[in-house]
């Protein structure tokens, strides 16, 4: 996993051990030396032909990146939704099939405007979703509405796609805990990635470009053919070892398993906004949402 960086920050909460072994941490802050991490200023890569991509709407963590998101049906008035890994919770890593929903939170968020300049400060009032079963994905409901966000700093948030990334699309993975920007490709999809006691399906491979590190957890991942977000960025593997922590495995659909040394990926967010209706309100039973539900709820 793209570790939450917590050798670098007092405040984050999650401890070297979990770290380590949180999924998609390779994209959290990094504890190793922040991964010759000295890149703070923000970078863009060049795309040619396509939508720019720039920080605006992006949040740092303590520990990780992430994004002001709204569905396809949100409305100004909304209570505004930040996303980022499960794996970046304050509480700590969520276990294998365990599914978090309305837990009271007031973490705070860094907003970023488009040239990684700090806007602002938003607040979570709870974690409406997360977990790190089949994706690995947190949702906060902030106090703020879009609208207010918008007109006190005068940022708008990144809009979810509805439908499936396509292989060889464009994307830009940015990380508002580092302020970079990585560019790359989808280079294919994963039916299962599985890293320790974590499984993820459908997963997004990216092409070594794209050389996310600790702390870029969470970081939204956007076509820029497009300008929405197809997915979340949220590991790699490391050390070339095979299905443990910060070193997924990939296996197809015949249960052949392999590993791609040094090759990052993101887990797809479209189905999400069939998960929630009006209001921003989470609906599990929703017609067509396939998230996890929590073991309590399900049939």
């Amino acid at each position: 996993m793209n570790r939450p960086l917590v050798g670098t920050l007092a405040t984050a909460v999650l401890g070297a051990a979990a770290l380590a072994g949180t999924v998609g941490t390779a994209h959290a802050a990094p504890q190793h030396g922040a991964q010759h991490l000295t890149q703070h200023g923000a970078q863009h890569l060049t795309q040619h032909k396509t939508k720019a991509v720039d920080f605006a709407g992006t949040v740092a963590l303590s520990n990780c990146s992430g994004s002001v998101v709204r569905m396809p049906a949100s409305q100004p008035n909304d209570p505004a939704l930040v996303m980022s890994n499960g794996h970046c919770l304050e509480s700590g890593m969520p276990g294998a099939g365990e599914v978090i929903v309305d837990q009271p939170s007031s973490r705070s968020f860094t907003l970023l405007d488009k040239s990684a300049g700090r806007a602002g400060t938003i607040r979570a009032t709870k974690i409406a979703y997360a977990t790190m079963t089949d994706t690995d994905v947190s949702l906060y409901q902030t106090s703020s509405t879009y609208a207010q966000i918008e007109q006190k700093y005068g940022i708008k948030p990144l809009e979810l796609a509805t439908e499936h990334p396509a292989k060889g699309a464009a994307i830009s993975v940015v990380s508002g805990y580092w302020k970079k920007i990585y560019s790359c490709n989808i280079d294919g999809f994963v039916p299962t990635l599985k890293e320790g006691d974590w499984t993820w399906k459908d997963s997004v491979r990216y092409t070594p470009q794209c050389k996310t590190i600790g702390g870029t957890s969470g970081s939204p991942v956007i076509d820029t053919a497009t300008g929405k977000v197809a997915a979340i960025n949220n590991t790699g593997n490391e050390d070339g070892e095979k299905c443990t922590v910060n070193n997924p495995c990939e296996v197809d659909e015949n249960g052949n398993v392999t590993v791609h040394q040094g090759i990052n990926y993101a887990e797809e967010t479209y189905g999400i906004p069939k998960c929630f209706g009006a209001g921003n309100k989470l609906d599990l039973s929703a017609a067509g949402c396939a998230l996890p539900k929590p073991a309590a709820v399900r049939r």
